[in-house]
């Protein structure tokens, strides 16, 4: 049976994570904008877009909830870009809706405006080569509590840009705008773990 990933299609770049997943052998991706279309998946990608947009149609349509309890059930969620900014605790200077699932403090647009835009080959740990990473308008996470169980994966500059706490996984980047499916194979290797 192949492993149901949603990618949460309210707003962004999801029908990319789509597409990457589904190159994926024994991974059926499909769009989860219903309450019914999440609780049918074994994991969530929140992809990369506007954080405040995003956290404010899950609010609206009422999807905050089914995510929470995806979350509290062990199933797999993957935050890319404005995704990690909606599942942090905290963000530095905002007080924007998010669900407040890590306990990571993000700081959004980080590296600068779309202008600012760059890829870089990341050391992840667990992955043997580097990943190629695309930052745009990317947040990093300025704090990263390790003493509630996050681990910090991937730094750049100082600044972590990779974290996992349990079953979440947090980037700063966008792996699903490059060829490398690595890191989507590590994300689905966290499915029934």
């Amino acid at each position: 049976m192949p492993k149901r990933v949603g990618v949460l299609a309210l707003q962004g770049d999801f029908r990319e994570h789509i597409e990457t997943l589904n190159e994926i052998e024994g991974v059926e991706a499909r769009l989860a904008k219903t309450q019914e279309s999440i609780e049918a998946c074994d994991a969530l990608v929140i992809p990369g877009g506007e954080s405040t947009t995003i956290g404010k149609l899950m609010k609206r349509f009422g999807l905050d909830e089914p995510v929470r309890e995806m979350a509290e059930a062990g199933k797999p969620i993957f935050g890319t870009c404005a995704g990690m900014i909606v599942l942090a605790r905290e963000i530095v200077g905002s007080e924007q809706w998010r669900l407040g699932l890590m306990d990571i403090t993000v700081e959004r647009n980080a590296f600068g405006r779309q202008v600012d835009s760059f890829e870089v080959d990341l050391p992840v740990k667990g992955i043997e080569e580097p990943v190629r990473a695309i930052f745009i308008r990317a947040p990093y996470v300025r704090e990263a509590r390790e003493e509630c169980g996050v681990e910090v994966l991937a730094t750049f500059e100082d600044r972590i840009v990779l974290c996992r706490q349990g079953n979440l996984l947090a980037s700063a980047f966008h792996p699903e705008l490059t060829d490398d499916r690595r890191l989507q194979r590590y994300f689905l290797e966290m499915i029934g773990n």
